[in-house]
């Protein structure tokens, strides 16, 4: 390390000695799921909070000295008043070669995984991870299907795109630790047959895309598969899901939670809990809830815990959450990574202030069978910043759309997939476009039908496009366009692994 590289202060130094016994047991403690269960139920919101942002601490002056890239990348861009810098796919990812972005600048010759990114917002990229640091990855994610689905052993039906992609080949070997598998990938016809085979005597859980288990649950009723005989959960996570979109799972699945990861980062990062459900429920339904804990804004958000000894999580000024992974065992460190996700981040005891205030206890919104709550910190999500429309001063979200789309279950049902983005007239005339992916054929009426839905529930829900429309009626009306399955802008997109997105 020459003298120009940052270096820890004296007080981090001590610090850094005083978490080595505490990591010790905390390692011993995270090796069985009731003792990591008991720690995460006691431990203050103060000591995970102190702890997460010394890891995180550790973890720059780790990669600082250990990784060729990130010392040029810091060398570079310098710390401006002591503040660390963010990175971020544009500013690291593709600036240095992934061996320099590795621990010793090179690739190790063994127990080495490379998983590729979907590539749905642009080229895919590969990503390599460690033996250690996907053996910690598994084992939360099995705690968290544990916690949220129970101890009883299930079969996993895992409905997640196979291949490259992280998420399929790592959940299926994460979910084995908690019963038997098959990795059926998204294949209608393979995940009835599996459930035909084995028949409702077992309990199941179907992982996959949101989009995806409606289609399943569309698919049986109109082949008049039995599914309602068969005890199903659902675990969901590779992008956001509104309320609507649960409500209608609801109808199959007993439970449904979902989780929140990033393949630049790792899977599995954060997971529903009953308690963040419940909290999103009631932030749905009490619009002074969700403002004393989100804020004024017409969304609402996903609500996740996370395990603050794994991750430490900030928010930017543009609202952005940055991640620090603080475990020693990555291959490539992120620190201060930035996804372009807008969100927001909580303490539980804050969390707790902040339900009070408005008149409710923490410990009351969770059922008695679930009423072990964890101490940890809440994550909030809305969704990647790029995908967000402006017009005439009115952001319309994805997250927006889909609230829409779910208040109309008729529209909901025969819905494979939508998006949306900006259509321009010859003369320069700006409105939303929305379109939508459709399992029937389309028709002038539903396509007027689409048309007044969607703007009525626009103008009751957010409150920025309610005034743009007052005031420029005439350019918010939405251009709605209706495809086949296949058919359009989705024709190219047979094989995507995402069912939402903007074009």
């Amino acid at each position: 390390m020459n003298d120009n590289q940052p270096k820890p202060s004296l007080w981090e130094r001590l610090q850094f000695l005083a978490l080595g016994p505490r990591d010790l047991l905390l390692y011993a403690i995270s090796l069985n799921y009731d003792t990591f269960l008991w720690a995460f139920e006691r431990l203050s919101p103060a000591y995970l909070d102190w702890s997460s942002r010394i890891r995180a601490r550790r973890a720059f002056f780790r990669a600082v000295k250990e990784v060729p890239a990130y010392k040029q990348f810091i060398a570079k861009q310098g710390l401006n008043g002591g503040t660390i810098p963010e990175t971020d796919k544009d500013s690291y990812i593709k600036a240095f070669p992934t061996e320099s972005r590795c621990v010793g600048g090179r690739l190790p010759d063994c127990d080495t995984m490379i998983d590729e990114s979907s590539g749905s917002t642009g080229t895919p990229y590969n990503w390599v991870r460690s033996l250690p640091e996907r053996h910690h990855s598994h084992q939360f994610i099995s705690y968290f299907a544990r916690y949220c689905f129970g101890s009883n052993p299930w079969i996993t039906i895992n409905a997640f795109s196979m291949g490259a992609w992280a998420t399929g080949l790592n959940m299926g070997i994460a979910l084995q630790r908690n019963g038997v598998v098959k990795n059926t990938g998204p294949d209608l016809d393979k995940i009835f047959k599996t459930l035909a085979f084995f028949g409702p005597q077992y309990p199941y859980l179907i992982l996959g895309y949101p989009p995806f288990l409606k289609q399943l649950i569309d698919a049986a009723q109109a082949k008049g598969f039995p599914i309602h005989e068969y005890h199903l959960n659902a675990l969901v996570g590779g992008e956001g899901m509104s309320e609507g979109l649960r409500d209608y799972l609801l109808q199959r699945f007993q439970r449904v939670y979902s989780g929140y990861g990033a393949t630049d980062l790792e899977i599995g990062m954060c997971g529903e809990t009953p308690l963040s459900v419940a909290i999103r429920r009631l932030a749905r339904n009490n619009e002074e809830v969700r403002n004393k804990l989100f804020g004024n804004d017409s969304r609402l958000p996903m609500v996740f815990q996370f395990n603050p000894l794994m991750h430490y999580i900030e928010v930017n000024d543009n609202r952005e959450v940055v991640f620090t992974i603080t475990r020693s065992s990555l291959l490539c460190p992120r620190i201060r990574y930035n996804v372009h996700d807008e969100g927001g981040v909580m303490q539980f005891d804050e969390m707790q202030r902040s339900l009070a205030a408005v008149g409710y206890d923490i410990e009351d919104l969770v059922t008695p069978k679930t009423r072990r709550s964890l101490r940890m910190p809440f994550l909030w999500i809305y969704g990647r910043r790029d995908f967000t429309i402006s017009v005439m001063g009115a952001n319309i979200y994805p997250e927006d759309l889909e609230q829409c789309l779910y208040a109309e279950p008729e529209l909901a049902q025969i819905t494979k997939s939508f998006c949306q983005s900006l259509s321009e007239s010859a003369n320069g005339a700006v409105r939303p476009r929305f379109i939508f992916e459709l399992e029937t054929e389309p028709t002038e009426e539903l396509r007027k039908r689409f048309s007044e839905s969607m703007l009525s529930r626009l103008v009751d829900l957010n409150a920025d496009f309610r005034e743009a429309w007052h005031e420029y009626p005439e350019t918010l009306v939405p251009e709605i366009e209706l495809y086949r399955v296949g058919e359009g802008p989705f024709k190219q997109d047979s094989t995507r692994i995402k069912q939402t997105r903007k074009v």
